[in-house]
């Protein structure tokens, strides 16, 4: 059948030598996997050759480096519109955000620019030319496309980035278990059975992307952001409670966007441009608009609304939470029981530090908020009633009663 297959492709392609003669033609030999998914894709079927994304410069093993690295510029070329939703979307700045991150740097190459931690991921982001010279040079070679984190090369299927299973890769673990979320809710168990025959095709069993890439537009992103906040400039969304801002202004210190004194720093220019949060009202506004219409697929636009409203109210409880963990921390700071590290710009926790925070108090907090506090409200928001409950709100709970306790003994072996 391959046999058969190469032969279509390299009849389709005569009227390209260097791509039937030569490409397909070696790689048979060396990259059977990827010559089989080139033949099964689109792009075999209307004649898009290796050279038409990856130049014409290499052609043999002695000038691999002259393979021209394909980025989402060298998909847009024929899929413009795409290209320019995706630009506009959070997927764009994955790489930049991951860049920003204080502590990065500390994490081995293999991990970030190598792609077998955060940069498998979030390479999903642009990166400019002089960003992939330094990566080919540092040897990381393979794999700095961007497209292909969900049309995996060489099918780039269409179908495959339509089925949930594309998100799961990334969308899944510490910090954003979406995918374990998503699969055991009533959404995620509807699509499987219905994928399974069990229901009709008729019924209703939304996918990520039903909701999150409607109509297949390539601009996903959401109303809360990742870090669930929200502004109206340096004033808190219209209706919401005195305490949730005071709350959300503590959160945003331990984030380093504001300074103790409420005023915004260098971080929040950062934090807009990765588009991690939305920062008007009318930017809250606008993605929350795109997601009632999508559950109005399936749903009342009332229960929409009141859904996602139940979300809002969990994200207000669990910030409490959190503030007052963050607090309690920067007390002892200030106590001088705890020692506030050098590259701490303020008398808060920096929650951005991840797991290089260097006690068991703080490394507590950060787990409160970064693997705790998203399961709490991310699971609201994938209807999975044992992630709100057990994996997030129960958790910050305990989380919040150890970092009490804690801070207690220090005090108490302080004084002694």
């Amino acid at each position: 059948m391959i046999r058969l297959t190469f032969i279509t492709a390299a009849l389709l392609l005569a009227a390209s030598p260097l791509l039937a003669d030569q490409c397909v033609t070696c790689h048979q030999d060396t990259t059977p996997g990827a010559v089989a998914d080139w033949n099964a894709s689109q792009h075999s079927s209307v004649g898009v050759g290796c050279d038409t994304c990856h130049g014409d410069q290499h052609s043999s093993a002695e000038d691999v480096a002259k393979v021209l690295t394909v980025t989402p510029e060298t998909c847009g070329n024929c899929h413009a519109n795409r290209l320019e939703q995706y630009k506009a979307g959070k997927h764009a700045f994955a790489w930049p955000a991951m860049k920003a991150m204080p502590t990065t740097h500390a994490l081995p190459m293999e991990l970030t620019e190598g792609q077998k931690g955060c940069g498998g991921c979030h390479k999903v982001g642009i990166k400019t030319e002089e960003e992939i010279v330094a990566l080919k040079e540092a040897g990381s070679t393979f794999g700095h496309a961007a497209c292909d984190s969900c049309h995996t090369r060489h099918t780039f299927s269409v179908a495959e980035a339509r089925e949930p299973e594309a998100c799961a890769s990334c969308h899944m673990g510490f910090d954003h278990p979406q995918w374990e979320m998503y699969s055991t809710s009533k959404h995620g168990i509807r699509h499987g059975m219905k994928r399974d025959g069990i229901l009709p095709e008729t019924a209703s069993a939304p996918t990520c992307q039903d909701c999150h890439m409607a109509n297949g537009d390539h601009e996903v992103r959401t109303a809360w952001g990742f870090l669930a906040v929200r502004t109206n400039g340096l004033a808190p969304y219209p209706g919401e409670s005195e305490q949730w801002w005071a709350d959300r202004v503590t959160n945003l210190q331990a984030l380093g966007v504001l300074s103790p004194e409420g005023e915004p720093t260098g971080r929040l220019d950062v934090v807009a441009g990765a588009q991690v949060a939305r920062l008007s009202a009318e930017e809250f506004d606008k993605e929350r608009a795109k997601m009632i219409k999508a559950c109005s697929n399936c749903h009342s636009e009332n229960f929409a609304r009141e859904e996602m409203a139940k979300g809002d109210a969990l994200i207000e409880k669990v910030d409490h939470l959190l503030a007052q963990a963050i607090r309690e921390i920067a007390a002892l700071y200030q106590e001088g029981i705890l020692q506030k590290p050098d590259n701490y710009a303020y008398a808060f926790p920096d929650l951005l530090t991840f797991h290089d925070a260097p006690t068991p108090i703080e490394n507590r907090l950060f787990e409160m908020h970064l693997k705790h506090r998203m399961r709490a409200f991310q699971g609201a928001f994938h209807q999975n009633p044992d992630y709100s409950l057990w994996y997030g709100w129960s958790e910050m709970v305990r989380d919040l009663d150890e970092i009490r306790a804690m801070a207690k003994e220090m005090r108490a072996h302080h004084k002694s």
